[in-house]
């Protein structure tokens, strides 16, 4: 199982590496909406949503990825309007804070989203925003570099967890949908991230008042990375299973490699497009 998980993660780094440093916008833009089609079937899944109402949840993900892409791009990928994306954007933002409450409080708080209506709605709030703000934060000045660097943000709050909590972890972070994360670990993520923002501001030696903001703004990406694991995790306990699908082998889902990111990248984007980021790199 660790050698094909490892296989499987090479060939899925050099296929991402190679589209986001390789392809046009245009091309980059159309191979993430067939990425996140696919993950909307696993979302379908996690909804119970049966095989024909599946292809009807993908039906209406795809016209919401149409219709926001002519909203904000006007069908022109390399000149987003960012004053409408923020507005998409920030309703993903305040959809995840919403979500970190549903966590802290599940089982108790299915009764207000286990429907597998409204767990289908919040399939299009959570990967429709996913979609548009990687194609956005990668249509700015040095974008690719700024779309692998949330990649870092979020494998540094993994990797941070992981160690810090399996050394000191005694507090559960949210026990009834992942026993196995703990406070010790959600800080030793946080400070994993604290050290890669500080080097970062270092190397590009950025003003002092912008190291500040650039900080918390990773810090605030860390924080809704862990939220998106958590939440997927909560829908896959509620729906009974262990993994979104067995696409990826030894990796599980598609879901269970973007839920992280499917967070931290609208985050991050709004935290860019406000202090105009790109600028000082």
């Amino acid at each position: 199982m660790l050698k094909q998980r490892i296989i499987t993660a090479l060939v899925l780094l050099a296929l991402f590496m190679g589209v986001l440093f390789l392809l046009p916008m245009q091309w980059f833009s159309l191979i993430f909406v067939a990425v996140i089609l696919l993950a909307g079937w696993e979302w379908a899944n996690l909804s119970n949503l049966n095989r024909a109402l599946r292809f009807v949840f993908l039906a209406a993900l795809g016209l919401t990825l149409m219709v926001t892409a002519q909203y904000v791009f006007s069908m022109n990928f390399n000149d987003p309007d960012i004053d409408r994306g923020r507005q998409i954007l920030a309703v993903a933002c305040g959809w995840w804070a919403l979500a970190f409450l549903w966590v802290q409080s599940y089982p108790s708080s299915a009764a207000l989203w286990g429907n597998r209506w409204v767990r289908g709605l919040i399939g299009l709030v959570v990967l429709v925003p996913t979609w548009l703000s990687l194609v956005v934060l990668r249509g700015l000045d040095h974008g690719a570099w700024l779309v692998l660097y949330v990649v870092a943000i979020v494998a540094a709050a993994d990797v941070g967890a992981y160690f810090v909590g399996r050394k000191f972890g005694k507090r559960k972070l949210a026990r009834e949908v992942s026993p196995g994360k703990s406070w010790e670990g959600f800080f030793g993520g946080l400070g994993a991230c604290l050290i890669l923002a500080l080097v970062t501001s270092y190397l590009f030696e950025l003003p002092l008042k912008n190291t500040v903001l650039f900080t918390f703004g990773v810090l605030v990406t860390a924080l809704a990375s862990v939220i998106g694991d958590l939440v997927e995790s909560m829908f896959k306990r509620h729906r009974g299973i262990k993994d979104s699908s067995h696409m990826l082998p030894g990796h599980g889902g598609i879901l269970d490699r973007i839920d992280s990111l499917s967070a931290a990248l609208p985050v991050f984007t709004m935290a860019a497009l406000a202090s105009e980021l790109p600028k000082y790199l």
